[in-house]
């Protein structure tokens, strides 16, 4: 897979919630969990399962920074 973004973090899927049109995929990346939204169908599609492989790929123009 070649990919053009430099924030690609690879991890284990811990759970995958489906709803109506659009699933929650939850990446473990060694201790942080990182959610995705994504259509059923790309689930699918990916052949997405707890406990395989996958990677999150994160726009930095869609990243938010807080300080507490």
């Amino acid at each position: 897979m070649k990919v053009s973004a430099r924030n690609a973090f690879t991890g284990t899927i811990t759970d995958i919630k489906v709803g109506a049109t659009t699933a929650h995929v939850v990446i473990d990346v060694n201790g942080l969990r990182v959610t995705a939204s994504i259509t059923n169908e790309a689930v699918q599609d990916l052949g997405l399962k707890v406990g395989g492989e996958a990677t999150a790929i994160v726009k930095s123009s869609d990243v938010i920074v807080a300080v507490i």
